[in-house]
């Protein structure tokens, strides 16, 4: 059963709407900040002599919205960030001694990394920030604070984490180094630092244009722990008083992740297409479009919404996602292409520096080599022991023959007494696949049709498995159901 939000602290909004309004909010802020976004946006791209006064300076251009936002900690648009990365390369030739500048355009590159699937801008992202640390040295949270946001994108956890820690030690209430460092405590699978760290960040004053940013990091701790409830509240207020379309359409594509996981398609479906109105370089909205479609039956959309998003950020999650998606509609040639791809993004992610250890673990475990996934998962493991790992290196030991040792990483990934706190219906199977292989028939009928209750359309592929799974092990025997 989820949590209820139960005392206060829990959300940075003084006065919560009811849960009617809640409702009404949500609504609103999906099907109506798109004409809100519309009007800001055309007011922005006015001449500044008509959107001010002329004693008054001029109304802040895409780059200076994302100079503002890189240097928050907050979610930027792209065109603004190309305009911003091209005005500090000029400005840094002629002036190479301006640490903050390069601290900057460091940041910069991340975002856009981050943004497109691009890991070719990691390498200039570490340059730009080294740069300015030479500059000025260790005591600057700037340089330090890009390094963490670097590492994070390149799921270096470790090195996220150190590089954030220093940033409190001379910063403390830089509030923007805490969400860096909570992402990096709950890749290490550290979700008791991370919730604390989350306390800490919801304590600082940190201004009403922070709020959004924060409120949207406290929903996916929120997320992690299971508590859905909790998450969806956060994210609603944080869409409703984010200051910018891009900003609005990151809360509203995680809005539709939260539904997506909880089975709501619909729902889903329409909080992703208000955020790719909104921001249509959110491409995480369209792949989230993709799973939306696929699940309501509408194939063709479908597979257009997941390519479109594969053009402007080629993920490797998004064309392994594609991929099964073929292969669950017998295009078999085209799901081959796809994890072609897939490989390609891989090498492409790994010049950058980036760690692809999990989703290519994923991939292999089920459509490739499971003893290369088994290899790659252990050392992941033994490197960031998150959730995430944890199932997917109990899917690479069951899928090489080892059930025993893989139950205990599936418990890692599901039982809350044991760190898996998010109600994910994909790892949940993987549970009651490995039980049913054991013969604890029981618990892998109860754990199958968890997973089908949590989101009945949870992958194309694996939905399939499981009611077949669940077929060939009977009607739920009278006895008692037996102890997780």
């Amino acid at each position: 059963m989820e949590k209820q939000q139960s005392g206060p602290g829990t959300s940075l909004v003084a006065a919560r709407p009811r849960r009617l309004l809640r409702r009404v909010l949500i609504a609103g802020v999906a099907g109506g900040l798109a004409g809100a976004a519309a009007f800001v946006g055309v007011l922005v791209l006015l001449p500044p002599e008509w959107r001010q006064p002329a004693a008054r300076p001029p109304a802040p251009g895409p780059q200076a919205q994302a100079l503002t936002t890189v240097t928050a900690g907050m979610p930027a648009a792209l065109p603004g960030l190309t305009a911003l990365i091209g005005d500090r390369e000029r400005y840094l030739r002629a002036h190479p001694q301006d640490a903050p500048a390069w601290a900057v355009l460091g940041t910069a590159y991340v975002e856009r990394g981050r943004r497109t699937a691009d890991a070719a801008n990691y390498p200039k992202a570490q340059r730009a920030l080294e740069s300015s640390l030479r500059v000025r040295g260790a005591q600057n949270a700037k340089a330090l604070e890009g390094l963490a946001a670097l590492a994070n994108a390149r799921r270096d956890y470790g090195e996220a984490k150190r590089r954030g820690e220093q940033v409190l030690k001379l910063a403390p209430k830089r509030w923007s180094a805490y969400p860096l460092l909570i992402d990096a405590y709950t890749g290490l699978g550290d979700y008791k630092a991370a919730g604390s760290t989350l306390e800490k960040l919801m304590g600082l004053h940190t201004g009403s244009a922070a709020h959004p940013a924060v409120m949207a990091r406290a929903a996916a701790v929120y997320r992690d722990r299971g508590w859905r409830e909790d998450a969806s509240a956060q994210l609603a207020d944080a869409a409703a008083a984010a200051s910018t379309p891009a900003e609005q359409a990151a809360y509203l594509e995680r809005t539709g992740q939260l539904s997506w996981e909880r089975g709501d398609r619909e729902d889903a479906l329409r909080h992703f297409k208000a955020a790719a109105r909104l921001d249509p370089d959110q491409r995480a909205a369209l792949a989230g479009q993709g799973r939306a479609l696929a699940a309501l039956g509408r194939t063709t959309k479908a597979l257009n919404a997941y390519q479109q998003a594969l053009s402007g950020q080629p993920s490797a999650q998004y064309a392994l996602e594609l991929g099964e998606l073929y292969e669950s509609l017998g295009m078999t040639q085209q799901a081959r292409a796809q994890y072609d791809l897939l490989r390609q993004q891989v090498g492409r992610d790994a010049a950058g520096g980036v760690d692809d250890d999990l989703v290519v673990g994923q991939f292999e475990a089920d459509h490739g080599n499971p003893q290369d996934a088994l290899d790659r998962l252990r050392a992941e493991w033994g490197q960031q022991p998150g959730i995430e790992v944890a199932d997917a290196l109990g899917w690479a030991l069951f899928k090489t023959g080892e059930p025993d040792e893989a139950l205990r990483y599936a418990e890692k990934a599901t039982d809350k007494t044991k760190g898996g706190g998010v109600r994910s219906a994909l790892y949940v199977f993987h549970r009651g696949m490995i039980e049913r292989v054991l013969g604890k028939d029981a618990l892998a009928r109860r754990h199958l049709k968890e997973a089908l209750q949590i989101n009945p359309y949870f992958s194309p592929l694996r939905v399939k498995e499981a009611r077949a799974a669940l077929a060939g092990l009977g009607e739920v025997p009278d006895e008692a159901a037996p102890a997780s």
